[in-house]
């Protein structure tokens, strides 16, 4: 009897030594967490010190619109520039370049988003309304024809060819009108609308400024998105937007190579660099309000941030081509004049 309660003595005696000993490792644990945590808070308010010390902080608006094509690398741009202004609000609207433009020669938006040239009449109603737009090539593209993934008939086409699909005068209907061997069906086109740099570079280099086919099979609009949604699952369908959709969605379409007059050329990232995607390679541009550009001086830092790097890598990442790096400190310098 004596022998069971020493051992049960002794079991209680362990158990509370064991219980003990935890504890006072737990608190040792937690303290060394506590020092941890205060040690990476203090890091992480020196290394906010020294964001602040580096960086103005600024306020105020930058309005952005235009081209659908052209929205992607504003888009990348626009976010990371808010991680580093937040005060700077960067509304970002895809109106298609001449939607842009109206903006723009209005004087209503700081910078006009393009996939083409600003027209000589859009320049007159700009300098009639007293505003000064300065043109920034941000990037390369190469203007993309897609089918469905289901089409199994079209690979490639010539300038012809797409002129025999898209032309309202060739009268072409179904694919079996373009070549013999292709299906007896209707050819559905997905297309930019009218306001659109996209359509008006198609028209001007394949069209040829000629009417393109309109009515019944044939949806235009400025959203890029529902183009790719109405191609990717119907094998008749075809259309052409910026590269990056493509670039986004090549596991729902497929790139048809164009031949130009020297073999058919698919569109990548080489190709549309060294210019061999004939005739559909193009550059990208923003075009600047200098009066903004003057006056505000948020609008100088995103300008400063855009060309130091931002554009090249929001190209690259979405699918175009980033032009050579001191073509954009080049330009850079030019716009810096103005307000410098």
């Amino acid at each position: 009897m004596k022998s069971l309660k020493r051992f049960a003595i002794l079991l209680v005696t362990m158990l509370l030594i064991g219980f003990l000993a935890a504890c006072g490792q737990g608190e040792d644990s937690s303290g060394d967490t506590e020092d941890q945590n205060s040690q990476e808070e203090t890091n992480a308010g020196n290394d906010s010190e020294e964001h602040n010390e580096d960086t103005k902080e600024l306020s105020g608006t930058i309005k952005l619109a235009g081209s659908s094509t052209v929205f992607p690398i504003m888009e990348a741009v626009t976010y990371e520039y808010h991680q580093i202004q937040p005060n700077v609000q960067t509304p970002l609207e895809s109106v298609g370049s001449g939607g842009g433009f109206k903006k723009s020669t209005k004087g209503e938006i700081d910078f006009s988003n393009a996939s083409r040239p600003i027209k000589p009449e859009e320049q007159q109603i700009a300098e009639e309304n007293g505003i000064q737009l300065e043109e920034i090539v941000l990037a390369y593209d190469g203007l993309t024809v897609a089918v469905s993934l289901q089409n199994d008939f079209v690979d490639s086409l010539t300038v012809e060819q797409l002129r025999d699909i898209f032309l309202a005068e060739r009268g072409n209907t179904k694919w079996s009108d373009i070549h013999p061997d292709w299906p007896d069906e209707p050819i559905k086109i997905y297309a930019p609308g009218h306001d659109s740099g996209t359509f008006d570079y198609f028209n001007e280099v394949i069209l040829e400024e000629k009417e393109m086919r309109e009515g019944e099979g044939v949806t235009l609009s400025e959203d890029d998105n529902l183009l790719v949604r109405g191609i990717q699952d119907d094998p008749y369908a075809i259309g052409f937007f910026g590269y990056a959709y493509y670039y986004a969605n090549q596991n729902k379409l497929k790139a048809v190579a164009i031949d130009g007059g020297d073999g058919p050329v698919e569109p990548n990232s080489d190709t549309i660099q060294d210019g061999t995607y004939t005739p559909l390679s193009r550059p990208l541009f923003t075009y600047v309000n200098v009066q903004s550009l003057k006056e505000k001086e948020h609008v100088q830092d995103f300008l400063e941030f855009l060309m130091n790097g931002s554009a090249a890598k929001a190209a690259e990442q979405v699918g175009y081509v980033p032009i050579p790096e001191e073509e954009y400190q080049k330009q850079l310098e030019e716009l810096q004049k103005l307000y410098q």
